[in-house]
């Protein structure tokens, strides 16, 4: 078990410095001047003081020096848990920035993908064998899961939002009120949340549905299942087996579309102008912050490589062929 889980960190180490260093490029094939857009928004009139801030501000950020130094100054940084200040929020810490925004994200993730997950596939389970709700089941679950999550997201919003009136359509709170614990703002935080929960775990939903129905029959017509039922097994035992062969792939499936959740969120927090990490990178982009741009993606990579590394986990756990196969190979 050792080796196995030593070459599972090897292979995300690796995968974290590839992504890492793809991320630190992107922002810099992007078109435009960083530093010109500071002394832009800062409406300087004298060309002499435009100038002065344009070189105090390229040595600041160190955009002064060669790309391969800058680069080794961002691992060192890294290194030292520093992502940078803020070009749009100047003099702002990235990571303070971030830390405002992530709270928003994990409040629409996390609940989405585990309730969609354990729905979804409760919702094939008994799909699989009973026909009338797999005839209502398979056609809504194809239809949820080819839609676009900023899709449905829209017409959640125009739905329930513009034309019903039930929900609000955009921030993660009312404008008139401030954070803090009282019941009035987390009720109000829950309205804001809700259409973008629902954009998302609708989505997933519907795959999770169709992908377990379908390994469920896969199961229960396999050989394992006859046999049981040869020999007088109950019902109820061969669909626990049926059930327990069957909800592994979905774990992998899980492992597997963590990024397109991920991504799904982002668009899905800048339909609903919500407060979270795809609004902030859509700043960035606008404000060509190349900092805020490379925090963002960098907590977004760590998130989703330590979320796959606690499924392969909870895999090994739940499947005694993996650990046998461990215990094989150690031998």
């Amino acid at each position: 078990m050792r080796r196995y889980f030593g070459r599972k960190l090897l292979i995300y180490g690796l995968t974290f410095f590839v992504a890492v260093t793809v991320n630190w490029l992107i922002p810099r094939f992007m078109p435009g001047d960083p530093v010109a857009s500071m002394v832009a928004r800062a409406n300087v009139t004298q060309p002499a003081a435009a100038e002065a801030m344009r070189v105090y501000y390229s040595n600041l950020f160190g955009f002064d020096q060669p790309l391969i130094t800058q680069y080794l100054n961002f691992w060192a940084a890294l290194f030292r848990g520093d992502f940078g200040i803020s070009i749009w929020l100047f003099p702002s810490p990235v990571s303070s920035v971030i830390m405002t925004a992530v709270p928003y994200t994990l409040a629409l993730i996390v609940p989405s993908v585990l309730l969609s997950w354990v729905v979804g596939n409760r919702f094939g389970a008994y799909a699989a064998r009973r026909k009338l709700l797999d005839n209502t089941v398979l056609p809504v679950g194809y239809v949820l899961t080819a839609m676009p999550y900023m899709w449905l997201a829209v017409l959640l919003a125009w739905a329930f939002g513009v034309i019903a009136g039930l929900f609000p359509v955009a921030g993660g709170y009312s404008f008139s009120m401030r954070p803090n614990w009282s019941w009035a703002f987390l009720l109000d935080l829950l309205h804001h949340w809700t259409l973008p929960f629902l954009s998302l775990f609708l989505v997933a939903l519907g795959g999770w549905a169709i992908g377990m129905r379908n390994m469920i029959i896969y199961e229960l017509e396999s050989d394992y299942s006859n046999y049981l039922a040869a020999l007088g097994a109950p019902a109820r035992l061969i669909r626990r087996y049926a059930f327990r062969n069957a909800v592994l792939p979905q774990i992998t499936g899980l492992a597997l579309q963590l990024g397109v959740i991920v991504a799904g969120a982002l668009v899905t927090e800048i339909v609903f102008a919500y407060p979270g990490l795809g609004s902030l990178i859509l700043n960035a982009i606008k404000n060509k912050d190349f900092f805020l741009l490379q925090g963002t993606f960098l907590f977004i990579v760590l998130g989703v490589l330590i979320a796959n590394f606690i499924i392969d986990i909870v895999y090994v756990v739940v499947d005694p062929r993996t650990r046998a196969g461990m215990a094989g190979a150690q031998e």
